[in-house]
């Protein structure tokens, strides 16, 4: 809860008028720091997907990953791992640029959540899945963090 109280104060500051410049930026880096674990996992992702023939490019701060044969790759998961677009920390790897252009606001949600957790995002989001399995609700669906994503995208909650 301290992570996520800090990340709206910060929020606020870095929207306040009376903010300077230079404690802009200093949010800024510290919003990409905090987030730098999960960004890391995801860099060394996508060299995989470079591997399979995939192209990056940076859109609004966070770097997309996709193309190539990803999707082949992803079928070839179980079909409860199996996904459109993931984003770890400020990077978002998908099965094509198109899916991407379509899912950007969404997982453009969960790249805020990793600036506001961190690295707690991971054991936060496990957690929050398996809460929903034990409740015998839909791990992803019901996660808090997907109903945020889809709240907060022109998708609306899909569970209601």
């Amino acid at each position: 809860m301290l992570a996520s109280v800090s990340s709206s104060r910060w929020l606020s500051l870095y929207r306040s008028a009376s903010t300077g410049p230079i404690v802009r930026h200093v949010l800024i880096i510290a919003r990409y720091a905090w987030a730098l674990p999960a960004t890391f996992a995801g860099l060394l992702l996508s060299l995989i997907a470079f591997a399979f023939g995939a192209r990056g490019r940076v859109v609004e701060g966070a770097v997309e990953i996709a193309g190539g044969r990803i999707d082949r790759c992803i079928s070839r998961l179980p079909p409860y791992c199996r996904f459109a677009a993931i984003t770890f920390g400020h990077v978002i790897i998908g099965l094509d640029h198109e899916t991407l252009t379509h899912l950007r606001l969404h997982e453009h949600v969960h790249v805020r959540q990793y600036e506001r957790w961190g690295v707690l995002f991971f054991p936060l989001y496990l957690a929050s899945s398996l809460i929903q399995i034990v409740r015998r609700r839909d791990p992803y669906l019901n996660n808090c963090f997907e109903r945020e994503a889809f709240a907060k995208s022109v998708y609306g909650d899909p569970s209601s």
